[in-house]
């Protein structure tokens, strides 16, 4: 069926009002059906994402219903009976929440539902505490407002890995969006189909949080930003617990709101998201500024020094935290025996050098939470838990303890707090400490690029781009002979699924990682240069150079 003919369908058989109004207004344009209706939005490891609107390319209520009653369906073969579904502040989750809820219950499938939006790691904890057999999350992350998404989850609360989410296809793709049918949400409360999730679950949640303290945070001053997000109650809970003496939050990012009015890219990874922050943070004498992303499993931090702040980087705090915990734990006799700090293939390696300092084991995996989840879960299954000290990605997600199996803004701005404290007491900031660190180890600079592609002509684009460069491996990364190349597709080295992924490291120790997104229309670029800081400057502008001729 073409997109036309799909377009029109939906315009004959749509009755929900919101979506009829937009299907009328794409009216005559070709390439916005083109773009809404060229594919059905693709279901992969990680669930959805996608821009919300009219179209089987779109976030929509009857998008969501078709992949919930895919998702049922698979869960009634396996004999599945339960689902803890949440979302976050977006446009449309909390419609969309109701919605994956009322199509479960339809199905006889129980559902545990949170009575407000909640942040990402809780639905994970969620999933554990009811004994849930899938998890459903309504969040697109620290996307811009025009996104929403569907994050889906296994029963022990970590993402779904390729197996299972891959079988899901079928199913879901078996599903005519137009005959699901379900009644309202309220009726399957009254019927007891739809419970929501007792508020004892929340305190435990943050019992839990607050038991991977390793110190106090007292007398520190914190500026803090949910970014219109879902850390607004837990963020600053946690931290009055760690023993922050004060705490002030941006007012114009302090509650939900899924339009994001302040900044366009609600990520803490971006300064311009942060700009607001820095500027109470200056007006405060704040010791340190803390943002989460809009469903609280990312957390940016800017650090007051020499009476000016400087972001720092999630590979910074990955292994600014990896010194602390294992040095802390030790110092206190907590650490165990062959601690485990697990990481991912496009994060520092600088971080396996500290750990290593500590007899720790160092694992590498796919970039993905899930992947990171699946790390605890093998350990789990030895009764070894205890060894799991922290999971980190580059791109500012970190996790200590195994309560929940997803990145953890909550218990991650616990412990930046508390480290910064830490480090404070005896005269030093985070910097002074990363400095330290690059003095003994070397510098390891980082920096990330994406290039997007989007709509029909931008996936075909993509495909083509990472066919040709496998076809024309280079020789040289900036100017230095590379020494070793891995296809993550076809590599059997490393005890690793299969991933869509191309490594280049060259002589002079720079590193190039290219991977497509696995939810949003980008090939990223990860660039790692491991010189002085003058030299890593001109090592990035060669690679940057001959990177833009391949992706631009």
């Amino acid at each position: 069926m073409t997109a036309t003919e799909k377009y029109e369908l939906w315009c004959e058989k749509v009755t929900d009002a919101e979506i009829s109004a937009q299907l009328k207004a794409m009216k005559g344009d070709k390439k916005a059906i083109e773009n809404a209706f060229y594919k059905d939005l693709e279901f992969g490891t990680g669930g959805l994402r996608g821009e919300l609107g009219a179209g089987t390319n779109c976030l929509n209520v009857l998008t969501i219903a078709k992949v919930t009653q895919g998702i049922a369906d698979r869960m009634l073969k396996c004999g599945q009976k339960t689902v803890a579904v949440s979302c976050d502040s977006r446009i449309n989750s909390d419609v969309f929440k109701e919605k994956v809820a009322s199509v479960m219950a339809a199905n006889g499938i129980k559902a545990y539902v949170t009575r407000e939006l909640m942040p990402t790691p809780f639905l994970s904890f969620l999933v554990r505490e009811t004994k849930a057999d899938i998890g459903v999350m309504i969040t697109a992350s620290h996307n811009p407002a025009k996104y929403n998404g569907y994050k889906v989850y296994g029963s022990d609360g970590c993402q779904l890995t390729d197996e299972p989410a891959t079988e899901m296809i079928g199913y879901i793709n078996a599903v005519d969006a137009f005959e699901v049918k379900a009644d309202s949400f309220d009726s399957y409360v009254k019927s007891g189909l739809i419970e929501f999730a007792p508020d004892e679950i929340t305190e435990k949640y943050l019992a839990c949080v607050a038991s991977r303290s390793v110190g106090r945070a007292d007398g520190l001053k914190v500026c803090y930003s949910p970014l219109n997000g879902t850390g607004y109650k837990l963020v600053p809970e946690i931290l009055k617990r760690a023993g922050v003496s004060e705490i002030v939050v941006v007012p114009e990012q302090s509650m939900p709101d899924g339009n994001f009015p302040t900044c366009s890219y609600p990520n803490p990874e971006k300064p311009e998201a942060l700009k607001l922050g820095l500027e109470l943070a200056r007006k405060s004498g704040s010791d340190i500024l803390i943002a989460t992303d809009p469903d609280a499993d990312r957390i940016g931090t800017a650090v007051r020094h020499k009476g000016e702040y400087r972001l720092m980087s999630g590979n910074e705090i990955g292994v600014l935290l990896t010194d602390y915990l294992l040095s802390r734990r030790k110092e206190n006799g907590t650490l165990p025996v062959k601690p485990v700090i697990v990481s991912t293939i496009v994060s520092t390696s600088l971080a396996e050098k500290v750990a290593a300092e500590y007899g720790a084991e160092f694992v590498s995996v796919l970039t993905g939470f899930k992947y990171i989840g699946g790390e605890i879960a093998k350990l789990e299954s030895k009764g070894q838990t205890e060894r799991f000290v922290l999971g980190y990605e580059e791109s500012y997600g970190y996790l200590s303890g195994s309560y929940v199996r997803d990145k953890d803004a909550v218990v991650a701005s616990m412990l930046v707090a508390e480290m910064t404290a830490y480090y404070l007491k005896s005269g030093k900031t985070l910097v002074d400490r990363i400095e330290e660190i690059y003095a003994r180890f070397g510098t390891y600079e980082h920096k990330l690029k994406s290039y997007e592609y989007p709509g029909a002509e931008g996936s075909a684009k993509m495909n083509a781009l990472l066919s040709d460069l496998r076809k024309n491996l280079p020789s040289e990364l900036g100017g230095s002979k590379i020494v070793r190349t891995v296809d993550y597709l076809t590599q059997t080295e490393l005890d690793l699924p299969k991933s869509n992924v191309l490594s280049f490291e060259a002589e002079n120790g720079s590193k190039l990682i290219v991977r497509p997104s696995g939810t949003e229309p980008l090939i990223k670029l990860y660039f790692t240069a491991a010189s002085t800081p003058k030299e890593n400057e001109e090592i990035f502008a060669k690679m940057f150079a001959q990177t833009e001729k391949i992706f631009a």
